[in-house]
């Protein structure tokens, strides 16, 4: 991820000029694009498929353009997109270290590439998503990371908890991250998705669920039966003639992220004579790590970026990358 005295020989092979972060003191990273047209700007940088770029670019052997990036300059298009610009300072610098965490736990030189520009990592879009607001943050915080002992803190971070984070080992298995347990929230009620409500279909729960419910008669009602120690659905039951337990993370991203926002569910019922079943939640996201909107209620409450880490992930610590 991080290129500076060499790169990869998988860079070595695929790079149409030499790497200019072999040669650069900087931190620097490789965000794949994907495909399509890329080429010097005149004003500096590139552009791609019309957009610029900070940095240089590669294209890989199956045409792909890599974007060879400055790890700060990557970041001032990073944080306006994972957070408002116009939230308060404080919380932009959370978003900021927790950004730069996040670049530099995932080196891998044995890739081609270090990161997507997407929600599957981090969004980012070039020159045009930089705020100055956002680079006045990554400045203020520069080369500053989130530690745990020696070690890179793991980062997670979504949109709003719902008033309770959600430990990282009951949200995708794994080992406990003493760090990422998860705390009890009061800074996030102003998010719109603090509170929410949902309807779906039983006949479209049974569509999406047709795999698991074959051979167990038709679906009639669906509820939570179990739950982890922040509130959030573990297992729900599809009640047929034979019940299905499904998992809480695969419900939500088969009936689909945006319907089903979270999993911390006040109340689920079915109106057996509409076939409705209507979902009463909070939050918005996996609910792990920084809750974005309660980063923002801390700091509207003056409290700095290392008091809203340490909330967020006690026993870390800030350091330098």
């Amino acid at each position: 991820m991080v290129a500076a005295a060499s790169a990869s020989p998988i860079l070595a092979r695929a790079r149409d000029d030499a790497d200019p972060a072999s040669s650069s003191t900087a931190p620097a990273l490789r965000v794949l694009l994907g495909q399509g047209d890329a080429r010097p700007n005149p004003d500096g940088g590139f552009l791609f498929d019309g957009r610029p770029f900070r940095g240089t670019f590669q294209r890989l052997p199956d045409g792909s353009i890599v974007n060879i990036v400055d790890l700060e300059q990557y970041l001032y298009a990073v944080v306006p997109h994972e957070m408002p610009p116009a939230w308060p300072t404080a919380s932009l610098q959370v978003q900021a270290i927790c950004a730069r965490t996040y670049v530099l736990q995932r080196s891998d030189p044995r890739r081609a590439y270090d990161l997507v520009p997407s929600e599957a990592d981090q969004v980012y879009g070039g020159v045009a998503g930089e705020s100055p607001a956002g680079r006045v943050a990554v400045d203020a915080t520069a080369g500053r990371v989130l530690r745990f002992g020696a070690a890179y803190a793991s980062i997670a971070y979504s949109s709003c908890c719902g008033g309770h984070t959600e430990s990282s080992s009951d949200a995708w298995g794994g080992a406990y991250v003493p760090y990422l347990a998860g705390v009890a929230c009061p800074y996030c009620t102003q998010s719109p998705n603090y509170r929410w409500s949902a309807y779906v279909n039983i006949g479209d729960v049974a569509a999406r669920f047709a795999t698991q419910l074959a051979g167990a008669g038709v679906l009639r009602d669906v509820h939570v039966s179990e739950v982890d120690a922040s509130g959030r659905a573990r297992t729900f039951d599809l009640v047929a003639d034979r019940d299905v337990a499904v998992k809480g993370t695969a419900f939500r991203l088969t009936m689909g992220a945006r319907v089903v926002r979270s999993l911390l569910f006040t109340s689920m019922r079915t109106d057996a004579a509409t076939a409705t079943v209507t979902i009463e939640g909070g939050g918005l996201g996996h609910g792990v790590g920084l809750c974005q909107w309660g980063a923002r209620g801390m700091a509207q409450l003056g409290r700095s970026a290392q008091d809203i880490l340490a909330f967020y992930f006690p026993g870390t610590s800030i350091g330098t990358d």
